[in-house]
């Protein structure tokens, strides 16, 4: 049980800091610059995580495992974060913005389960997209 619960509580947790993060970047600095430092302290405690979890003899053979999706996710990550904080700077609650995007979200995956990974969908999750689609516009309206 706690290995199914522990990964959703870092998520739910760390995506609602993020959250007040991103909305507290100071409307005046610029975003990238901001991402930059992100980035780099990211990186940093990345690396230090990395480099404790394994061997140093293993690290680059650990490192030889990687695929283009480590490459891709990096680009998909500034998208996610410049998107999140032109989201804010936009006038977006925080309690309307996140939500609507991962209603948004949430659809978007059903759609890509099934094409891309042939995942089946229900009759159930059918009207959960309906009901999302009603939420969004009870949100946004």
């Amino acid at each position: 049980m706690w290995n199914m619960l522990w990964p959703l509580l870092l998520i739910v947790g760390s995506n609602s800091f993020y959250h007040i993060c991103a909305k507290s970047v100071p409307e005046k600095a610029n975003a990238f610059g901001a991402l930059t430092v992100t980035y780099l302290v990211g990186a940093a405690i990345a690396a230090s995580v990395f480099l404790t979890s394994v061997k140093p003899a293993n690290a680059l053979t650990e490192l030889g495992r990687l695929n283009w999706a480590s490459f891709a996710l990096g680009l998909a990550i500034v998208g996610l974060e410049a998107g999140n904080i032109f989201l804010y700077r936009a006038g977006w609650k925080v309690s309307a913005g996140s939500l609507s995007c991962n209603i948004c979200l949430a659809v978007v995956l059903l759609f890509i389960g099934y094409f891309l990974f042939h995942e089946q969908i229900s009759a159930r999750q059918l009207i959960g997209v309906a009901v999302c689609a009603a939420g969004l516009y009870l949100i946004t309206a």
